[in-house]
């Protein structure tokens, strides 16, 4: 099986910055794309930002400037940098990992991170 652990998170006063991590952990080939993503009070789930297995980002406009994702594969874990933080960005941040778990199949299963609550208020 496999598991994401996050970690990070946190009150923070508006303009401040948090650094979220997500490792994953257990049994499996290889990791494709992972993301971040948040949900807000009241709101559905939404895509914050990816990373593909060659690095390459893709970021909500809402944080494009603000949030950087990042990765290290060696460690099989991905970042969310977060800069400039308004009290929108107040959500639960949820990463996700696309997972080939075995060596003879393409096959990329969907893992989910507990979740971390950020709460942006003065």
């Amino acid at each position: 099986q496999v598991q994401l652990m996050e970690s990070g998170g946190g009150l923070v006063q508006p303009g401040g910055s948090l650094r979220h991590s997500c490792a994953a952990s257990g049994t499996f080939f290889s990791i494709n794309a992972m993301a971040w993503y948040r949900q807000g009070p009241g709101n559905q789930r939404e895509l914050v930002a990816t990373i593909t297995s060659g690095g390459r980002t893709n970021y909500l406009d809402f944080v494009q400037g603000r949030f950087t994702i990042s990765r290290d594969s060696a460690r099989n874990t991905v970042y969310l940098q977060m800069n400039s933080l308004k009290p929108e960005d107040t959500a639960v941040y949820y990463c996700n990992a696309a997972v080939v778990r075995f060596s003879w199949s393409r096959t990329r299963y969907s893992y989910w991170g507990q979740g971390t609550r950020v709460t942006v208020s003065s």
